[in-house]
């Protein structure tokens, strides 16, 4: 703000200094209380105003609710939003949960109407005292009823990692730090592998105790779930560590990370096919929701892994060399397209699936009849996993294959409609085709809780092969997934996916392959078709193997 405003607690006791402007540290926010409208504050008869709020408003009611919430008020500070009830805890908190008792803030330059601020804070517990910064900001709006201008409240407001239904509070923190370390014992760190911070987060939730370390003292921001962990912001007192061994590999995480970033959103998970052990984990952007473990998206068709599956165990197939046709398009209630509207003609299975001919997925499924609809979810739980109850260590969405009728089947065959899975889960698929049988995706040892792994019939024999031969010819000579494959060396396999989003311009690109005993699934946020970006993004994890 122009003004250079600086609000101060002292002490424990809220205090505001000002510099620069014609106000008392308790004259700030005078007359703002009393019998109020729906808004929560005071205000004259006067017309109601409209429009954003100006300059002068902006500037005025960012720094009267700076100062009632520097000088303690957490109610007062409330009543200065538009959210009264939902601001007042964190508000007051602030001093009685989180154990502020020192703090400058000071406002930057209004950009329109927001207001950006700094705190330099001081947090004391039971005698320890760290000092504490960040940096946030706020909006002024107009009341809805009133027109007068309030701030407009979000928890972020406190602090940016605050959500919904979270708080900030100094305790002894609820589990004792971990050190993490991969198969092989190297040190796994968000500072050195960001994308680790959640998964982190909770091992150290779960496992901390287990782990062998002592509690220390801590400020973090707490949440309503209470399978959320704490997100720690500071540490007041150490605790002693406890080491957790993971089955992550710290050269495939670090080429994940890596991978990741070259696009705006998207999601990696590399598994052992053997084993069923995680290898790596990575998101862009790293903090956040993690999308790899936790998304729910249509697969596109990577999804055709698990139908050729479902045509072979129905006997709609009998191997790579069975006759299909590959038309342009397809009626089932709507019309399905290839892309580009291609056309193979009759034609074999393998090549079908190697150029990803979407009706050749579609036609062959009808005379199934009313038995369509749940045929591809039995499969995927019978033999791929899919929708059981997957014990990793961590919390993972486990996949959905819903029943489904009319156009709705037809979409599900090539990965759309209401499927619905993540990069953990696709791939999972790919390593169910490389191992035989479906494993359990598990980031730490079973053995560390007693968790039962969910479980599946192995692939029979003359399935497996055949999806393997599948998934080479895609990775190899013609097939969609050649190009991006062809820097991975020995045994391989693959298939490429989109999937369409509404009111998304580009599809969303996804990806797996497999090479020697490392799987991997890729999902970029409009990514375009999966051989592009995706592809690039899997074939860079299995490089590292």
């Amino acid at each position: 703000m122009r003004s250079g405003a600086k609000v101060a607690v002292i002490g424990g006791v809220f205090a505001v200094v000002a510099t620069g402007v014609g106000y008392g540290g308790w004259n700030l926010y005078n007359g703002l209380t009393g019998s109020g409208t729906d808004d929560g504050v005071t205000t004259r008869s006067a017309p109601k105003e409209t429009g954003p709020p100006g300059a002068e408003d902006v500037e005025k009611t960012a720094k009267d609710f700076l100062a009632a919430w520097a000088a303690g008020d957490g109610p007062t500070a409330a009543q200065l939003t538009n959210n009264a009830a939902e601001a007042e805890p964190l508000l007051t908190g602030y001093s009685e949960d989180a154990h502020v008792t020192e703090a400058v803030i000071e406002a930057g330059a209004a950009v329109g109407t927001k207001v950006p601020f700094t705190v330099e804070a001081t947090v004391e517990h039971d005698g320890v005292s760290k000092p504490w910064s960040y940096s946030s900001e706020l909006t002024v709006v107009r009341g809805l009823t009133t027109g007068r201008p309030l701030v407009d409240w979000q928890p972020s407001v406190v602090h940016p990692e605050l959500t919904k239904g979270a708080s900030l509070v100094t305790q002894e923190a609820s589990a004792p730090p971990i050190k993490a370390v991969d198969k092989d014992g190297v040190e796994l760190t968000k500072e050195k592998y960001p994308s680790l911070g959640t998964v982190l987060d909770e091992l150290r939730k779960k496992y901390g105790a287990k782990a062998g370390g002592t509690a220390g003292v801590e400020l973090v921001v707490t949440s309503e779930d209470p399978n959320v962990p704490d997100s720690t912001l500071l540490t007041l007192t150490e605790g002693k560590e406890g080491t957790l061994r993971t089955y992550l590999d710290a050269g495939v995480q670090a080429a994940a990370e890596k991978a990741v970033k070259a696009y705006g959103r998207a999601s990696v998970v590399a598994v052992e096919p053997s084993t069923g052990r995680i290898r790596a984990v990575a998101n862009n952007p790293a903090d956040g929701f993690d999308t790899a473990l936790g998304g729910a998206q249509a697969p596109g068709s990577t999804m055709k892994i698990v139908t050729a599956a479902m045509m072979l165990d129905k006997g709609l197939v009998n191997g790579p060399g069975s006759s299909v046709e590959c038309p342009a398009t397809v009626t089932w209630e709507r019309e399905f397209h290839n892309l580009e509207d291609f056309s193979l003609g009759t034609t074999t299975l393998q090549r079908a699936f190697a150029r990803s001919c979407n009706t050749t997925f579609i036609k062959p499924v009808k005379p199934l009849g009313q038995g369509a609809g749940s045929a591809l979810g039995e499969t995927a739980l019978k033999y791929f996993g899919i929708g059981a109850e997957w014990q990793t260590g961590v919390q993972t969405w486990d996949g959905a294959v819903p029943a489904s009728a009319g156009a709705e089947t037809a979409a599900s065959y090539i990965g759309q409609g209401k499927i619905q899975m993540n990069a953990l889960n696709v791939a999972s698929l790919a390593a169910t085709v490389k191992g035989g049988a479906f494993r359990q995706p598990v980031i730490v040892p079973l053995a560390l809780d007693g968790r039962e792994p969910a479980t599946a019939q192995p692939l029979p024999a003359g399935m497996a092969q055949t999806l393997r031969q599948l998934m080479s010819a895609a990775a190899t000579g013609e097939g969609t997934a050649a190009r991006a494959m062809a820097s991975v060396s020995g045994s391989k396999g693959a298939k490429t996916g989109s999937a369409e989003v509404d009111g998304q311009g580009d599809s969303n690109a996804w990806f797996t392959g497999y090479a020697g005993d490392l799987a991997a699934a890729a999902v970029v946020d409009s990514g375009g078709h999966g051989g592009d970006a995706a592809g690039r993004v899997v074939a860079q994890v299995l490089n590292a193997r």
